[in-house]
């Protein structure tokens, strides 16, 4: 808990900005200033996770990609399923780090398994509350990863991570 009070002005600012690129400043400073842990770890790896680490883009093509399905009455079956966590993940590592990019790489899962793009129109009117989520997800993913790089390494470990 100690930890979610030290990034919580990063994770506010992914909630409130939806990109994971411009709450990279503030996600560094909470991080190092706010966390303690090591310019040398946290400058590593929060850009390479703010540009590959977009876990909850691909939760969110994932749960959407199934929803669609259900919505449209189209079952999936599992190499379907498989082929939708497959491509969520890839795509998500394609996203770029700005507001709705997940909402664009949704196509490319959707035609994976054959499912209509017209089904992105569903989410459309909720993909910004959703992007909000799904960005503080992200950047939450990449401040554990600091803390988990952090605590490996075992140097001057910082109280808010023991």
């Amino acid at each position: 808990m100690r930890y979610v009070g030290s990034v919580s002005p990063a994770l506010t600012t992914a909630f409130s900005t939806s990109s994971s690129s411009a709450t990279l400043p503030v996600t560094l400073d909470c991080v190092e200033e706010r966390a303690g842990i090591a310019p040398r770890i946290s400058s590593f790896v929060l850009p390479l996770g703010a540009t590959i680490n977009m876990d909850g883009t691909a939760l969110y093509e994932s749960v959407a990609a199934v929803f669609i399905a259900q919505v449209y009455g189209i079952d999936l079956t599992f190499p379907q399923q498989a082929m939708v966590f497959f491509t969520a993940t890839l795509a998500a590592i394609g996203a770029a780090g700005i507001p709705s990019a997940g909402l664009v790489t949704m196509a490319i899962v959707l035609k994976a398994v054959g499912l209509p793009l017209e089904g992105i129109g569903m989410i459309l009117a909720v993909d910004r509350i959703l992007d909000m989520c799904r960005t503080t997800v992200n950047v939450w993913g990449d401040t554990v990863g600091c803390a988990v790089i952090s605590r490996l390494h075992g140097d001057d470990v910082p109280e808010q991570i023991r």
